[in-house]
């Protein structure tokens, strides 16, 4: 096992890859990812608008979304050798003769996308004006940040799912709070142990703390933490976001009365409820209840 290298919390459901956080996944997870995300689905807005996005997005808009800011020491960017022939292959050479050749990459206008609804805004921009009765969206992406921890459900690559709302500052509040309670029901159903508080974002240094802070005391955020490593130490498998304007100020995103919107989404961390599922009703999925596995629609 390398320095880097990560024990697998289920070895026979999860694979590790030779890298902290990565795994491979094996056909009775997917199984339960696929179930998770037909019952996240049976609870979309029939007005929302599906979009799944790939994992890279461009360097630039989210530099402009203030990503780089806020969560340098997350963010992952997407390199490749440039140059002639003779530098590529000098780079190659390098490798050959167990030297870094890493040394020659240089960045690309991309970078790996670290939450689901990033690519989206700028997206909503070019469409013009927000109707009166606002937007929906359900949105999805494999994500990537670049982790610290290495316990369990704390991936590097994972797979985000999300429903997004723009419109009014009344009607995101009412969007979240619906689905704080929609949440509740939507764990129960699985048998979940669960609990919701307010939280903040893994703000970068010093300025970062003073942000939390301030998230937390203008209740800007809210997980729901259910047990995966314990019951103690519950980990966050969805999160209730009040973004105000921070996006519609960097898109410029207004309203057909030339008001400024605001936005919010709900984030479903589907590796995570995934793991959370098999914490608490064990690896092999035959022998789950019969209520969760036909919540999932895993039943023959």
């Amino acid at each position: 096992m390398t320095a880097f290298e990560q024990p697998s919390p289920y070895p026979s459901l999860l694979h590790s890859m030779g890298v902290g956080g990565l795994f491979a996944r094996s056909e009775s997870y997917e199984e339960v990812i696929g179930g998770l995300s037909a019952l996240i689905s049976a609870h979309r807005n029939p007005a929302a608008e599906i979009l799944r996005f790939p994992p890279v997005m461009s360097r630039g808009q989210l530099e402009k979304s203030g990503y780089l800011h806020s969560f340098p020491h997350l963010l992952g960017t997407v390199c490749c050798l440039h140059g002639t022939e003779n530098q590529i292959r000098s780079a190659v050479e390098r490798s050959k003769a167990q030297a870094d050749w890493t040394e020659a990459l240089e960045a690309t206008d991309l970078v790996l996308v670290p939450a689901a609804c990033y690519p989206l805004y700028p997206l909503v921009a070019t469409r013009g004006r927000v109707p009166r009765d606002g937007l929906l969206f359900d949105v999805a992406c494999d994500c990537f940040r670049h982790e610290a921890s290495r316990e369990a459900g704390r991936l590097v690559s994972f797979r985000m799912r999300e429903f997004v709302c723009v419109g009014t500052s009344d009607q995101i509040l009412a969007f979240r709070q619906s689905w704080i309670a929609r949440a509740k029901e939507l764990a129960g159903s699985l048998d979940l142990a669960n609990e919701i508080k307010e939280a903040n974002d893994p703000f970068f240094g010093r300025a970062g703390r003073l942000m939390a802070l301030a998230q937390v005391e203008q209740s800007l955020k809210f997980e729901m933490l259910i047990p995966i490593r314990s019951e103690s130490e519950p980990t966050a498998c969805m999160s209730f976001n009040y973004h105000r304007d921070h996006f519609s100020a960097v898109w410029a995103l207004r309203d057909v009365s030339d008001q400024a919107v605001q936005t919010g989404c709900v984030a479903f961390g589907l590796d995570r409820l995934a793991l959370a599922l098999f914490a608490r009703h064990g690896s092999l999925v035959d022998e789950w209840p019969a209520g969760v596995r036909h919540a999932l629609k895993l039943t023959e």
